[in-house]
């Protein structure tokens, strides 16, 4: 599909919030750096080629976007933060959307028929 791939055994969706443990080398020390933001795109048809596009909105309020390879010998791990409902390819329209819109958006809930005749 399109808006998954898979990494150890997991699946991750489009619109997903993950965690990536990335390697980085600085000088003759290795460090790790966490990079959390929400899952926008899964490009790739091989696992060679398999790329996705993470952004993350910073503390200044700026909106950081980062492509990653899956296969990157730098990719330490990917870890599930929050599992969305949302189905489609890809997810670029976060882009001009606010933080709590993005929430509002990506991670509705949907009502049980009980709460629908209750009103």
């Amino acid at each position: 599909m399109a808006n998954s791939f898979v990494y150890k055994d997991h699946t991750f969706n489009v619109g997903d919030t993950i965690s990536l443990h990335y390697k980085i080398k600085e000088g003759d020390k290795e460090r790790i750096q966490i990079f959390k933001g929400i899952l926008i795109a899964v490009k790739g048809q091989t696992p060679q080629t398999k790329t996705i596009t993470v952004r993350k909105i910073s503390n200044m309020g700026i909106g950081v976007e980062k492509i990653v390879p899956l296969a990157s010998p730098f990719l330490e791990d990917i870890k599930l933060i929050k599992k969305t409902t949302y189905k489609k390819a890809k997810a670029y329209f976060i882009r001009n959307f606010s933080e709590a819109d993005i929430r509002r958006r990506l991670y509705k809930s949907k009502k049980s028929k009980s709460q629908n005749n209750a009103n």
